[in-house]
């Protein structure tokens, strides 16, 4: 039988966070929920579900330690954009440091898959600071360590190409990526705080499946039911419009993400773990409506 824990979760109104404090919550356990902005409909939202929402900012590592105090598991995730990779590895060290000196008895970092085989990709290398800085602190931990979300099909910067029919991403189109759901790294990092101490000091790489992009262009049509074309984003194009993200396209298509998919599922059964063809079966496609459609709607 499973112990109740307190768990500090950073990140608590973004998806990560978000799918983390879900997934506790659905198993019992108490969820201190740390965001920025307490006031937000994300939120209250968690509140609602049972979160102790707390106000806290890594910019303030004050505020992190006093909110991990008591806490039996902190989970934390980081991020690049806005700040950068730099602010990143600043804010991440200094979330570790808080949970270290709030006596915090396991932290869960979410890093990126393979950040830790010199990628050069500045977003990976910025994750991987934070996991050299997490061992050297000497804190119990667990790395999670997801490969590309699901949820990116959907994402600011693809929507739109995909409300006309195109999925467009930086690999040619029989190029296969792995990918992972949101909610499966919420429910996987709610399997590693359960079975606590088992992990510590384990690092995982963790997806759900893994496609070319013309598969995933024929899931997402049969799953909208309207056509879908992939369409190769060239990596000139790219490194015009984000360097960062050309870095990224060109090693996916020179080495890519190499999880064990099927015995990682194995040794996980308690995960839920999504297809991509589940994972769109599931999804709400009302988002692909035009803006002015969705408000009236």
């Amino acid at each position: 039988m499973t112990t109740n824990k307190t768990i500090l979760v950073t990140g608590a109104t973004g998806q990560q966070g978000g799918s983390v404090a879900r997934a506790l919550l659905g198993k019992g356990h108490a969820v201190r929920a740390l965001t920025r902005n307490p006031g937000t409909e994300a939120a209250r939202r968690l509140a609602a579900a049972g979160a102790e929402i707390v106000a806290g900012d890594f910019s303030d590592p004050a505020s992190v330690e006093r909110a991990a105090r008591g806490a039996d598991a902190m989970f934390v995730v980081t991020s690049f954009w806005g700040n950068g990779p730099e602010v990143e590895t600043e804010q991440g060290i200094a979330a570790v440091q808080g949970a270290k000196a709030a006596g915090v008895g396991h932290l869960v970092f979410s890093s990126v898959a393979d950040a830790n085989k010199a990628t050069g990709i500045p977003h990976f290398e910025s994750k991987y600071r934070i996991e050299q800085a997490i061992t050297a602190l000497g804190i119990p931990h667990t790395i999670v360590a997801p490969v590309a979300f699901m949820e990116n099909v959907v994402a600011p910067w693809g929507i739109e190409a995909l409300r006309n029919g195109i999925y467009a991403f930086g690999l040619p189109a029989q190029r296969s990526n792995q990918l992972i759901a949101v909610a499966d790294i919420g429910a996987f990092v709610a399997a590693v705080i359960e079975r606590g101490a088992s992990l510590f000091g384990k690092r995982f790489d963790i997806a759900g499946d893994q496609l070319s992009g013309t598969e995933q262009a024929a899931i997402l049509a049969r799953a909208t039911g309207r056509p879908v074309h992939y369409q190769e984003i060239p990596l000139a194009a790219a490194r015009q419009q984000d360097p960062e993200s050309a870095i990224m396209f060109e090693w996916f298509d020179r080495v890519g993400y190499d999880v064990d998919i099927p015995a990682l599922h194995q040794a996980f059964p308690e995960v839920r773990w999504h297809a991509f063809d589940a994972w769109a079966r599931d999804f709400d496609w009302s988002v692909l409506a035009a803006p002015s459609q969705a408000a009236n709607g």
